[in-house]
C-alpha cells in the first residue's frame, strides 16, 4: 500500500470550503491534488470531532469531477459497472482487494472505528453505489488499486467530463 497525505494548509481548507460550499469536517490531509495544486480529494478522519463515525475516508471535492461523476450516475453507469463485476471474475476479485485497501488506509489514518469496521465506501466490495467515493479512492490510492474507480476515471475522460491531467478548477 502506497499513499501519502499532504498536510492540509489553511489555503487548502479555504479551497475545500469553497468547493463544498460548507466548512469541511474531519479533514486530516489532502489525498489527491489537481495538476494546478488545488485539492481534489480530502482524507477525512473515520471519526468526526463530534464522535460520529464517518466511513467516507476519501472525499471527492473538485466540483468538475463531482459533476462528472453525477452525470455518469444519472446515465446509469453504475448498472454497467454491476454487470461488469458480475461477468468478470478478475474485476470482482480486484474490487474486493480495493475494499480491503480502503479499510487498511482508513485504519492507518484514524485507527479502528468499530461502528464502521467492515464498511468502506461506494458499495465495495460487492456493489457499485457511489462513483464519487470510488473515484476519490482511485485518485488517493493511484491507478491499479480500485478497478471501478479507474474505469470511472477513464469514462470521465472519454466523455469529456473531467480529466485528471488537465486543470478544470
Amino acid at each position: 500500500m502506497t499513499s501519502s497525505l499532504d498536510p492540509a494548509t489553511d489555503t487548502d481548507l479555504a479551497t475545500v470550503r469553497e468547493q463544498l460550499g460548507r466548512i469541511p469536517r474531519g479533514v486530516v490531509g489532502i489525498a489527491a491534488r489537481c495538476v494546478c495544486g488545488r485539492p481534489t480529494v480530502v482524507a477525512t478522519a473515520p471519526r468526526l470531532e463530534d464522535g460520529s463515525p464517518f466511513p467516507t475516508t476519501f472525499y471527492l471535492t473538485c466540483p468538475p469531477a463531482v459533476r462528472g461523476c453525477s452525470t455518469l450516475e444519472a446515465e446509469h453507469v453504475m448498472d454497467e459497472m454491476h454487470a461488469w463485476l458480475a461477468d468478470d471474475e478478475n474485476a470482482r476479485a480486484a474490487y474486493a482487494r480495493a475494499h480491503a485497501d480502503y479499510l487498511e488506509r482508513r485504519t492507518a489514518i484514524g485507527g479502528e472505528v468499530p461502528e464502521i469496521a467492515e464498511v468502506s465506501a461506494g458499495g465495495m466490495p460487492t456493489r457499485v453505489k457511489c462513483l464519487h467515493a470510488l473515484v476519490g479512492h482511485a485518485l488517493a490510492a493511484g491507478r491499479g488499486v480500485n478497478p471501478v474507480g479507474d474505469r470511472t476515471l477513464d469514462l470521465l475522460a472519454e466523455r469529456g467530463l473531467w480529466r485528471v491531467d488537465r486543470c478544470a478548477c
